[in-house]
C-alpha cells in the first residue's frame, strides 16, 4: 500500500498536506470511504479513511496508530558534498533506505561545492522513507564549514570516526554493535592533514572503509550498510 506523509498527526482526525494530498487524489485516485496509510515520520505509522477529497482540505479520520520499533544504533553521518549534486541526492536517498538517522553537510578544504539546496535533498529522503516503508525521517542539517561542525559537543556518541584512505584500521575492526555513531567523509580528495588532525583532538578516530578508493557517496553507503549489517546479523 503506498505511503503518505503527515507529519504531527493524531487522533481522531487530521488533514493531509497539499502536496501528498494532490498525489493521493489526482494522481492515485483516492476517493472517500478509501484506507490509506500515513507516517508522521517520528516513529508513527496510522491507517486512515478519506472523509473529504479535497487537495487543499483532505481530511482523514485515524483508524489505527502502530509505532514503528526503533534500530538499536543511531548513525550520523558529516559528508563534504559533491561537485555533481545528483550523486549527492543519491547518497541521501539510499542511505535513508538502509536507515541513517542524521546527516550534516560539511564545507572541507578540498570541497568542490560550498552549498546545497536542502529543501531540495529532504524531499529526497522524504521519497526514501515512503518508498521502504520506514517511519522515521532522518534529520538533514544545513551545510557548514569543518571547523564550525567540529567545534560543536558530541557528548552521547559511543564511537566517533574519520575516515581517510590512509587509515589501516578497518571500521569493521573498530565498530561496536548498539552504539551511537558519527562518521566523517571527505571530499573526493579525501581530509586534508589539518582537518584530520583537528579531528583526532576532538576524539575521532581514523578508519577505513576498505582497500579501493571510494567515491565520498560510495564511502557513505559503504558505511551504512556496514553498520546496519554490525547491528541487523
Amino acid at each position: 500500500m503506498q505511503l503518505f506523509y503527515c507529519p504531527n498527526f493524531q487522533l481522531p482526525q487530521t488533514i493531509l498536506p497539499e502536496e501528498e494530498a494532490i498525489h493521493c487524489l489526482q494522481v492515485l485516485r483516492k476517493n472517500v470511504g478509501e484506507v490509506i496509510s500515513i507516517t508522521d515520520g517520528k516513529g508513527h505509522f496510522a491507517q486512515a479513511k478519506i472523509l473529504a477529497n479535497k487537495p487543499k482540505n483532505c481530511l482523514l479520520e485515524i483508524l489505527e496508530i502502530q509505532r514503528q520499533e526503533a534500530k538499536p544504533y543511531y548513525l550520523h553521518i558529516a559528508i563534504a558534498p559533491t561537485k555533481n549534486i545528483e550523486r549527492m541526492e543519491w547518497f541521501v536517498e539510499k542511505a535513508t533506505e538502509i536507515g541513517i538517522d542524521e546527516i550534516s553537510f560539511l564545507q572541507c578544504d578540498r570541497s568542490e561545492r560550498k552549498e546545497i539546496r536542502l529543501e531540495r535533498l529532504q524531499k529526497v529522503a522524504l521519497q526514501a522513507i515512503k518508498q521502504s516503508k520506514q517511519a522515521y525521517l532522518p534529520l538533514l542539517n544545513p551545510m557548514q564549514k569543518f571547523s564550525q561542525f567540529l567545534a560543536k559537543d558530541f557528548e552521547g556518541y559511543s564511537q566517533k570516526w574519520i575516515a581517510y584512505v590512509g587509515s589501516n584500521t578497518l571500521l569493521t575492526q573498530t565498530l561496536r554493535s548498539k552504539g551511537k555513531y558519527l562518521l566523517l567523509i571527505g571530499a573526493e580528495g579525501d581530509f586534508s592533514e589539518k582537518e584530520i588532525n583537528l579531528a583526532k583532538e576532538k576524539g575521532f578516530e581514523e578508519i577505513s572503509l576498505g582497500k579501493t578508493v571510494l567515491r565520498t557517496e560510495t564511502a557513505g553507503i559503504v558505511a551504512c550498510t556496514i553498520v546496519a549489517c554490525q547491528n541487523f546479523i
